[in-house]
C-alpha cells in the first residue's frame, strides 16, 4: 500500500513539474548558445551545465567570465547569486531531513527554484504526508525537468548563433522567475524583501563585477530578518 502511495505522489510531482519544461527549454537552450559565445567548447558547456545545475549562477558566471572578471568574482558572484538555495535546504530540512542519506544528497543536487517551490507549497497544503512521499513526490518534479535541462543546453550549444534573435529565448529568465517568485510572496516579510532587493539592485547596478547582486542579496536578507523579527515583537506585546 505504501508502494503504491509513493507512487502516486511521484507522478503527482512528475506532472506539477512538467509545465515547467516550458521554460527549461529556452532557458537550456539560451545558455547553450552563451555558453559557445563566452568561447567553451560542447563538452565544457556540458560539464558546466551538468555539475553546476543552476540557471541563474550559470548566466552570472558566463556573463562575468565574458568580461574577463578575476575568478574569484566569478565564483563569489555565482554563489551569492546561489545564496537562495541554502535557503532552500534549510527550510525543506523539517520535511526531507529524516531521509537516508543518499536520498538527501540527490534532493540537494536537484534543489532548484522549481523542485524547491512546488514541494513546499505541497508538504505546507499535505502536512500528512510521509517521508517517503515527500522525496517521491521532490523527484517527481525535477524528473521532466532535469533532462530537458540538459537536452536544450546540448541544443543550444550545438546550434549556437544559428538561433534567430526572433526567437527572444532571453525571456525565459526572467518569465520563469517572476513565475515563481509571484506566488511565494505571502507574508510582509517576503514582499520586504523583494522590493528592498530590487531596490537595491537597481541603485546598485554600476558596481563593477556585478557586485550589486551580492549587495542587493544581502540587504534584502537583511530587511527580510529584521521585517520578521519586528513582526514577532509586535504579536509577543500584544
Amino acid at each position: 500500500m505504501a508502494s503504491t502511495t509513493t507512487k502516486s505522489w511521484f507522478w503527482t510531482g512528475f506532472w506539477h513539474g512538467v509545465p515547467f519544461v516550458l521554460v527549461a527549454g529556452p532557458f537550456g537552450t539560451l545558455f547553450g548558445v552563451l555558453a559557445t559565445e563566452t568561447g567553451l567548447n560542447l563538452v565544457e558547456t556540458m560539464v558546466f551545465t551538468t555539475t553546476v545545475f543552476a540557471g541563474a549562477a550559470q548566466f552570472t558566471a558566463l556573463q562575468l567570465m565574458q568580461e574577463h572578471t578575476p575568478t574569484f568574482v566569478v565564483l563569489a558572484s555565482a554563489l551569492a547569486v546561489n545564496l537562495r538555495v541554502a535557503m532552500y535546504s534549510a527550510s525543506l530540512t523539517p520535511y526531507l531531513g529524516a531521509a537516508p542519506l543518499w536520498q538527501r544528497v540527490i534532493a540537494a543536487y536537484f534543489t532548484v527554484d522549481q523542485s524547491y517551490a512546488c514541494s513546499v507549497a505541497m508538504y505546507e497544503s499535505q502536512p500528512d504526508m510521509s517521508v517517503p512521499e515527500r522525496m517521491a513526490y521532490f523527484m517527481g518534479v525535477v524528473t521532466p525537468l532535469a533532462p530537458m535541462w540538459y537536452l536544450f543546453t546540448y541544443i543550444g550549444a550545438v546550434l549556437g548563433s544559428r538561433i534567430s534573435d526572433s526567437f527572444a529565448i532571453d525571456f525565459a529568465l526572467p518569465i520563469a522567475f517572476l513565475a515563481m517568485i509571484a506566488p511565494m510572496l505571502r507574508t510582509p516579510a517576503h514582499i520586504v524583501a523583494a522590493l528592498v532587493a530590487c531596490v537595491t539592485a537597481i541603485l546598485a547596478a554600476g558596481l563593477p563585477y556585478n557586485l550589486g547582486l551580492i549587495v542587493s542579496g544581502v540587504v534584502a536578507m537583511m530587511a527580510g530578518a529584521q521585517t520578521e523579527l519586528m513582526i514577532e515583537r509586535r504579536k509577543a506585546r500584544e
